[in-house]
């Protein structure tokens, strides 16, 4: 079996492998034993990198992670859990909270989830505009020092923020302290991550963890000729997520990738997958598999690596719009 390579998470000292597990199904629409699945192939393959947050499947996910950890699956010391906070349940529904008070929550009800005293790498899910920055980052710098959170970070926040929140960390705890991750969603179907937020995290050294890789699984070029009924497009709960690429726009692209494909020997899915692996900057592509048969998949492909000729073209017909 193919194992995946290893790399550092930004200017860290943070070792994940380069493909990631997803978890926002677990729970949910992965049960525990498809889960138990996913996890043996993915840590045989080498895989160490666990993304959850305390939002996925109202927790589900963490304890998910944490009954199969207990089960002796994986040992603790071999995998690194990614978690996030910021999000508090009102009303049956989940509102973006990433006051010092509500973070902290998260962290000591994702930690009792998961069944472990600390988590590898701790993220904000996402911006909060009515608490201040400096509010939440005092919740980073909190677990960071109490021991529970070895490594701290932020998602789906824009540039010009991650760049503050780590002039402010750093300021206060110069060794050591600072950004250490951004997650950001980024495929061939979404390069906005290009425009400001890839050259401020290198230009920082913060390491980028790329969620959807696969184009929130557009780019597997399941939806070219229909919408399949078990697909997520389908879905309920999903569909409205998948829809804002089910455009003639993303079509020309998800085309352009099969053509790759057919070239290379290999699956849509493989070469979606590289280009994302090769980019500047990407620390970790986490993959959000449903099914171990669609993780078993996306795992036998990555060992691809694409030629220059063939990245030039799918940046051309996937570049952002000059400006």
């Amino acid at each position: 079996m193919f194992r995946v390579d290893y790399r550092y998470v930004g200017g860290t000292g943070l070792q994940v492998s380069a493909l990631g597990l997803g978890t926002m199904t677990w729970g949910r629409d992965t049960d525990e034993m498809d889960a138990a699945d996913q996890l043996a192939e993915f840590t045989e393959a080498g895989g160490t990198l666990l993304d959850t947050a305390s939002s996925y499947g109202d927790g589900a996910a963490e304890a998910l992670i944490g009954t199969l950890l207990r089960s002796g699956l994986a040992a603790r010391d071999e995998v690194v859990i990614c978690t996030k906070g910021g999000s508090r349940l009102s009303d049956g529904h989940y509102r973006t909270d990433a006051s010092r008070g509500n973070l902290l929550a998260n962290l000591n009800e994702s930690l009792k989830r998961l069944g472990t005293d600390y988590v590898d790498l701790w993220l904000v899910q996402r911006p909060d505009p009515a608490v201040t920055l400096e509010e939440t980052l005092a919740a980073l710098q909190d677990a960071q020092r109490a021991g529970k959170a070895r490594y701290v970070g932020l998602s789906n926040y824009p540039a010009w923020t991650l760049a503050r929140a780590h002039t402010l960390l750093q300021a206060h705890a110069p060794l050591g302290g600072g950004i250490a991750a951004a997650q950001s969603e980024y495929s061939l179907l979404n390069r906005s991550a290009e425009t400001e937020l890839v050259p401020c995290a290198t230009a920082l050294g913060i390491g980028l963890l790329a969620w959807s890789p696969l184009g929130r699984g557009v780019l597997t070029g399941k939806y070219r000729h229909a919408v399949p009924a078990d697909s997520r497009a389908a879905s309920s709960h999903l569909s409205g997520f998948v829809a804002p690429y089910l455009n003639s726009a993303a079509a020309g692209v998800v085309e352009a990738v099969a053509t790759a494909a057919h070239g290379l020997g290999a699956a849509p899915l493989d070469v979606a997958l590289a280009w994302v692996r090769q980019r500047t900057g990407v620390a970790s592509a986490i993959l959000g598999a449903r099914t171990p048969a669609q993780l078993h998949t996306a795992l036998a492909g990555a060992h691809l690596q694409l030629p220059g000729a063939i990245v030039e073209a799918l940046d051309e017909v996937s570049g952002l719009p000059r400006r």
